[in-house]
């Protein structure tokens, strides 16, 4: 158990910083065209852009997280695939837990703190895009 803690421990810490240097490098990349925005004659079109760009980003932080919690169970010879360590980890990750592939029971707890740690990922970058979206409507009532 206490093996399931310390790597659990690392990879939330790891799939954590990942996330926050991704939103930090999109808030870069935000505040860079908001003058572009300011500028811009039609407003629908771009922000439609800027959402876009900040889903498609969300969703890269989210993929390279999930590889990285299937690198370890690939790692720990949990599975003989690495398409089944990766169809495991995305449906944990995103607390869905289909059920149809399983880990022997020394690492269960490790799959139990990955789908939390998820959960709060997921809601963080829900989170953001709000923010986001919201950012951009802003920029746009100040035209």
């Amino acid at each position: 158990m206490l093996e399931n803690l310390v790597l659990s421990t690392v990879m939330v810490i790891a799939t954590t910083g990942v996330h926050f240097a991704g939103l930090a490098l999109a808030l870069r990349m935000l505040d860079r065209r908001a003058a572009r925005i300011e500028r811009a004659q039609r407003h629908t079109a771009l922000q439609f852009a800027m959402t876009g760009m900040t889903v498609l980003l969300l969703f890269a932080l989210h993929a390279i997280q999930i590889w990285m919690y299937a690198g370890v169970y690939y790692a720990l010879g949990e599975f003989a695939t690495w398409e089944a360590a990766l169809y495991f980890s995305t449906s944990t990750f995103t607390t869905v837990g289909f059920g149809d592939v399983y880990l022997d029971e020394d690492w269960r707890l490790f799959s139990a703190i990955e789908s939390a740690n998820g959960f709060l990922l997921i809601g963080w970058s829900t989170a953001f895009l709000v923010s986001v979206t919201q950012r951009i409507r802003v920029l746009e009532t100040k035209i």
